[in-house]
């Protein structure tokens, strides 16, 4: 099972955003996008989650065109973390975190919501916020709030072979290290269990340590995609970064200047 977009293009404002652009993420497996400002990121995923339309292409799940699925059924599909997710009335963390969680008409989800929610704010050190308004929080707090409840919309009884898919844009923001770390390695376990993973990074060794594969975006197009290890290329990356950028090998590490 996997999620496509083939051949996708897309203008705004007369300019052009997406070029012809294709990309796989299959069930498993972490593909990170990476590229400097501007170069098509954001707006990939908002293609991705059927926020946006494109002008022309496809964007498919699981061989089923998403606008052949209800708005229901791709929130039982994906879940999405964007870039900037502001709340203005001033909830608490526990009402934050539960906006994610998905009524199905399924006994084995609705009786399990509190299992699920004690194990999601646990896994994602924020159990100790639930009580705080979401708007005292630091913005490393809030965006592991929010990373809480993007994992609650896609929590499954341990039986369940429903695809799943994380959409996240750029999710460490605002993280300290150990968060960081913390996140990287939840999506890491994640992919183990048969989530598809699209997640978009400015951190090159975040990116090349751990997603499965990279797609290396630069003026609305995929430059180059594949394993970190065949493509992370001194030259190449120089080029697209427009600073001297060397990499090196086992373990792989990019060192900018």
């Amino acid at each position: 099972m996997s999620l496509n977009i083939k051949s996708v293009s897309l203008k705004l404002d007369d300019r052009q955003i997406l070029k012809d652009v294709s990309l796989e993420i299959n069930e498993g497996e972490i593909v990170s996008v990476i590229g400097p400002n501007g170069a098509g990121k954001s707006t990939l995923l908002n293609v991705l989650t059927g926020d946006i339309s494109p002008d022309s292409g496809d964007t498919i799940y699981d061989n089923k065109p998403l606008n052949k699925i209800s708005i229901q059924e791709r929130a039982f599909t994906r879940s999405v973390m964007s870039q900037m997710q502001t709340l203005v009335f001033d909830f608490n963390v526990k009402d934050v975190i539960e906006m994610g969680w998905l009524q199905r008409g399924n006994s084995d989800f609705s009786s399990n919501f509190s299992l699920a929610f004690e194990a999601v704010t646990k896994e994602c050190n924020v159990h100790n916020l639930v009580h705080r308004k979401f708007n005292s929080l630091s913005g490393g707090e809030q965006r592991r709030v929010h990373f809480a409840r993007t994992l609650l919309q896609l929590w499954r009884p341990s039986k369940s072979n429903d695809p799943s898919y994380l959409l996240l844009d750029e999710p460490t923001a605002n993280l300290d290290l150990s968060s960081e770390m913390l996140l990287m390695n939840i999506l890491k376990a994640r992919a183990s269990s048969n989530v598809g993973i699209l997640v978009i990074l400015h951190d090159l060794n975040l990116a090349s340590h751990f997603a499965d594969k990279i797609a290396i975006m630069k003026d609305g197009e995929i430059k180059a995609f594949g394993k970190p290890e065949e493509i992370m290329k001194d030259d190449f990356l120089t080029s697209i970064y427009k600073v001297p950028i060397e990499v090196k090998h086992e373990p792989l590490r990019v060192h900018y200047y």
